[in-house]
């Protein structure tokens, strides 16, 4: 990245480098990454000159991905163009590394793009913030004390779901809970179902019954300790927690499946495109643990029951979408299960 002298220098008069009061954290921790180290010394100055103390400074992805290895901050500022590794793709892989360490990094990049079609792919790569070259002076410092509120709430509600999630591992002798991921289990999996049906039986609208296998799950299981086992289990939830809708239900229903039951109003909405982001979500990012980046291989199946049909029984549900996954695991793809006539009513 490079930044005119001439976009920092300031106006006779007015201190750009100064605010009209100290940071809400002067201890938030922040990462600037740029190759150029000039701009990286620019923006670090503004930074401490605003009142933040925790400033670290690198001048490559792969640095900047070492330095949170050993220490997480709450927020990255990163140029968008760099060599070897692009401001996208650090990105990327400072989500898997959040991902594995339950926290949340919000990043902002530096650029100098300003086209709709370049903002929105960069959004969809989870990127938080941008702030354009062009008007660096005056976007910088609001843009970071908004990251500073939001990093905050973000790994305020990630704590809280950590210590959620561990009061239910406690309660694993509830029959309702899966005790290695804290999801509903089978049983409860079952009870969301039935709730489902009734709903689409007096509301109308349509149910969807989504099961999804990990394949080759006792090949990880048995090459890997039972430590990164848990932290897949545990990355494959919050990945699948992240994806779905508030009100839809996960659960762990067997060793290798997760169920997800979920209702539209409008049957037309509940349809294979409308899960796809699920079978996604676990096909085309590998999880990060102890021992590294671990790939898994998802086979999903969708059964729908609409109230222009006769609803199913739970148990026609379950045997659809069971079969359903036997073809699912041989196509690698998110496939319709149907039901079977003779046992849906």
């Amino acid at each position: 990245m490079s930044i005119l002298l001439a976009d920092w220098l300031p106006v006779p008069g007015l201190n750009v480098f100064t605010t009209d009061g100290p940071p809400m954290n002067p201890e938030l921790p922040i990462l600037v990454v740029d190759d150029a180290r000039f701009s990286s010394a620019v923006v670090s100055r503004t930074l401490k000159q605003a009142g933040y103390r925790d400033v670290r400074v690198v001048n490559a992805a792969p640095e900047a991905l070492k330095s949170l290895e050993e220490r997480p901050v709450s927020v990255l500022i990163a140029d968008w163009l760099m060599p070897e590794m692009d401001g996208l793709e650090l990105t990327d892989s400072v989500r898997q590394q959040d991902e594995q360490n339950n926290h949340y990094t919000y990043v902002i990049l530096l650029t100098a793009k300003e086209s709709v079609e370049a903002l929105a792919s960069a959004f969809d790569r989870s990127v938080d913030d941008f702030i354009y070259k062009s008007d660096m002076t005056k976007q910088l410092l609001p843009r970071v004390f908004a990251a500073d509120r939001l990093a905050n709430r973000h790994n305020t509600l990630l704590d809280a779901n950590e210590l959620l999630m561990e009061e239910n591992r406690q309660l694993a002798a509830h029959s309702f809970v899966d005790p290695e991921t804290g999801l509903g289990n089978h049983h409860y999996a079952r009870k969301r179902l039935q709730q489902a049906l009734d709903y689409t039986e007096s509301r109308g609208g349509a149910a969807g019954f989504l099961l999804m296998g990990i394949h080759n799950w006792e090949r990880h299981r048995s090459e890997n300790p039972d430590a990164v086992v848990s932290e897949l289990l545990s990355g494959i939830a919050r990945r699948l927690t992240g994806l779905i809708r508030p009100l839809d239900a996960l659960c762990r229903v067997g060793d290798d499946q997760f169920a997800i039951i979920a209702h539209f109003l409008d049957e037309q909405s509940c349809r294979p495109a409308a899960f796809r982001r699920l079978h996604e979500g676990i096909n085309h990012k590998a999880f990060k643990t102890s021992r590294g980046f671990v790939s898994l291989e998802a086979a999903t199946t969708l059964c729908i029951a609409t109230e222009r049909e006769p609803l199913p029984t739970v148990e026609a549900m379950e045997e659809a979408v069971v079969d359903g996954l036997k073809s699912a695991y041989e196509t690698r793809t998110l496939t319709r299960s149907r039901l079977n006539t003779a046992s849906a009513g």
